[in-house]
C-alpha cells in the first residue's frame, strides 16, 4: 500500500451545475502508466482538471488522497510543489516572460516549498541545457518567451521540458498527442519514456492507441459518460482502436 501515489473514490464532478464526472474510482502506484481512453465528452480533461485544482469545476462528492494527503484540501500551487504536473492539451503562451525566468522560478518555487536552497543561476543553466536533450528542445527555443510563436509541436515539446526540469512524481499528459505528426509525437514520447522511474507515475489520457505505441501503459482505462467502465491491460488499447467504443455499450449498462 506504501506506493499507492493517487487513488480516487467515487468522485463526482461537474461545472455550471452539469454532472459530468460520475463516480470516478481509480488507483494509481509508483512506477505505473496508466492510459485513459474514451470518446469526446466522456470527462477525460474535466478529470484532469479536478485534480489539478481547477477552480471552474467543482467536486459534488468523493474523495481523492494524493501520498496519503487529501488532494481536493490542497489549493493548486500547493499540488503542483507537492509533485503534480499536467501537460496542457493546448499550452497557452506568454509573451514578455522568458522560459529561463520562468522555469527558474518554478523550480525554486518547488524548492522553498520542500525547505531546499535555491538553485544557483550556474547550476539552474546547467540543468536547463540536461534536460532540453532529453526532449531534443533547440536553445533558441529555451531562451525566448514561453511558448510565444511556438508551433504545435514545438509547445508540446516545451511541456515535457517543464515535467524534466520539475520532476514530478504525477504527471498528466492531457492529449499531448493532439496536433503532433509522427516525428514530434516520437520525441515527445522519448523524452516522457525517459523521465519514468520507480518512484513516479504518469496518467495519459488520448483518444487514439498511436500515443500508446511509444509509451507503454501499465494498465488501460475506458473512461465513457463520466464513469470509468472497463479497465484491462495495455493489450486493449490496440482492440478499442479497431473497435471503437460502442461494442463496450454491454459493459456500460
Amino acid at each position: 500500500m506504501e506506493n499507492i501515489l493517487l487513488e480516487i473514490k467515487n468522485l463526482h464532478a461537474g461545472i455550471d451545475d452539469k454532472e459530468i464526472l460520475k463516480g470516478i474510482n481509480l488507483t494509481v502506484r509508483a512506477g505505473e502508466v496508466h492510459a485513459i481512453m474514451g470518446p469526446n465528452g466522456s470527462g477525460k480533461s474535466t478529470l484532469s482538471s479536478v485534480l489539478v485544482g481547477n477552480p471552474a469545476f467543482t467536486v459534488t462528492e468523493g474523495a481523492v488522497t494524493y501520498r496519503g494527503k487529501d488532494l481536493l484540501a490542497l489549493s493548486p500551487e500547493d499540488r503542483s510543489r507537492e509533485g503534480l504536473f499536467l501537460s496542457f492539451q493546448y499550452p497557452v503562451e506568454i509573451p514578455g516572460v522568458s522560459m529561463v525566468n520562468f522555469m527558474r522560478a518554478a523550480v525554486n518555487a518547488h524548492r522553498e516549498y520542500n525547505r531546499e536552497e535555491p538553485v544557483s543561476a550556474t547550476d539552474f543553466l546547467k540543468m536547463m541545457r540536461e534536460k532540453r536533450e532529453i526532449v531534443g528542445m533547440d536553445s533558441k527555443l529555451a531562451s525566448r518567451s514561453v511558448n510565444e510563436g511556438f508551433s504545435g509541436g514545438e509547445k508540446k515539446r516545451n511541456e515535457i521540458f517543464q515535467m524534466a526540469m520539475l520532476s514530478p512524481r504525477l504527471s498528466i499528459l492531457d492529449e499531448t498527442d493532439s496536433g503532433l505528426d509522427i516525428d514530434a509525437l516520437r520525441v515527445v514520447a522519448n523524452g516522457v519514456n525517459k523521465l519514468k522511474t520507480p518512484d513516479n507515475a504518469t496518467i495519459v489520457i488520448t483518444h487514439y492507441q498511436r500515443l500508446l505505441d511509444y509509451i507503454k501503459p501499465d494498465v488501460v482505462h475506458v473512461l465513457y459518460k463520466g464513469r470509468i467502465v472497463k479497465t484491462a491491460g495495455p493489450e486493449f488499447a490496440p482492440e478499442l482502436e479497431k473497435k471503437g467504443y460502442d461494442w463496450l455499450k454491454d459493459d456500460i449498462l
